[in-house]
């Protein structure tokens, strides 16, 4: 997504663009997500200037391309004792509170903003700013939305071997692409030629796991988050959280396994529910049952119902800035070639803004 919002914005200012992709169609984080345009958590400063920037981005976006499916159904973390509503209440005191469009409502005033929270928790952190897209066809529309402007050229199956020259590169087909500026938005990819271009790239990998049910059988009007998350994003950090560490321990296996509860509805009606967060390399290769079943009992008693079949169960690799304070790496590594990688889990929320901004330091 990084590589074609990238691409998106050369063909807004009125240049031709070619974009290659290694696979026959994207198939890493970009697809491998939530589809969450997540404000609420954002640090900050840059990174939510950054986030907010990038959600009135995918709603224009959105409105000249419909089948992205962009809905700003806002976020609902029900919290359930007095100590998660201290997190949730210090949130609500930032001073960009809301920028953010942060509310803390009563369990009733959540239920009637998304009458499928039937379970019980005691109020709500409300985020007004979050929004949601379809992660697995998003690319698919808007390529189609570039190729109607006529300057859009997509070249699948093809890896970047070598930089040739500036703003020149060749092909693993032995094809040479030149023009004023190559962009190489590689992802988790950080071997290979990105490896040779920068060996001390401060970059990391993260792997996650995440499922989808059958349709629910009624609206989720909201994006879903648990207290866990106020764990993860730095949004919350506050004495309040601090307390909350010290008193009230993780449930073992979301502490094992660095989980939070992230939860939004897709238009067929499924429920795309995850995560967990694995840093040390190797990654394993197969999902794990325990990280599955304790998200579906935290789903499950919020919901107050049984959680439908699951359909599909995967895992992904992002890329993250070893500094995580950087909302992403953007490095020229050669005359004419920039690196864009290591958003995090921003990748998704953040793409817009990320790609104008290149697109206005370069000059495009």
């Amino acid at each position: 997504m990084v590589g074609t919002m990238h691409a998106w914005q050369a063909v807004e200012r009125g240049h031709e663009v070619v974009q290659i992709e290694r696979e026959a169609e994207a198939r890493g984080a970009s697809l491998r997500n939530f589809g969450q345009i997540w404000v609420s958590g954002r640090a900050g400063g840059e990174e939510l200037d950054t986030a907010l920037r990038a959600r009135e981005l995918w709603e224009r976006i959105g409105e000249r391309v419909p089948g992205l499916g962009f809905r700003a159904i806002g976020s609902l973390t029900p919290v359930r004792n007095a100590r998660e509503h201290a997190v949730a209440e210090a949130a609500v005191a930032r001073p960009d509170a809301a920028a953010r469009g942060y509310q803390l409502l009563t369990a009733a005033e959540a239920r009637g903003i998304n009458p499928a929270l039937r379970g019980a928790f005691a109020s709500a952190l409300w985020c007004e700013r979050d929004a949601a897209v379809e992660p697995r066809t998003a690319q698919l529309h808007l390529r189609e939305a570039l190729r109607a402007s006529g300057r859009y050229t997509f070249l699948p199956g093809r890896e970047v071997r070598e930089v040739t020259g500036p703003g020149a590169v060749r092909d693993d087909h032995g094809d040479v692409h030149r023009g004023d500026v190559v962009v190489l938005a590689t992802g988790a990819w950080l071997s290979g030629l990105v490896r040779e271009l920068v060996p001390d790239l401060p970059v990391r990998r993260v792997r996650l796991q995440m499922m989808q049910t059958e349709p629910l059988g009624e609206a989720l009007t909201t994006s879903v988050a648990d207290a866990d998350s106020f764990r993860y994003y730095p949004a919350y950090r506050s004495e309040a959280l601090d307390a909350l560490n010290a008193e009230q321990a993780q449930a073992p296996v979301a502490a094992a396994h660095k989980m939070q509860l992230l939860m939004v509805q897709r238009r067929d009606g499924g429920l795309t529910i995850g995560d967990t967060h694995e840093y040390e390399h190797p990654f394993a290769f197969d999902t794990l049952e325990e990280p599955y079943d304790h998200l579906t009992g935290v789903v499950e008693s919020f919901l107050g119902r049984p959680l439908p079949k699951i359909r599909h169960r995967w895992a992904g690799v992002y890329a993250q800035c070893t500094d995580t304070t950087r909302v992403v790496h953007r490095q020229q590594v050669r005359d004419g070639v920039w690196l864009v990688t290591g958003p995090g889990g921003r990748g998704m929320t953040c793409s817009p803004a990320m790609a104008e901004t290149t697109a206005n330091e370069l000059g495009w």
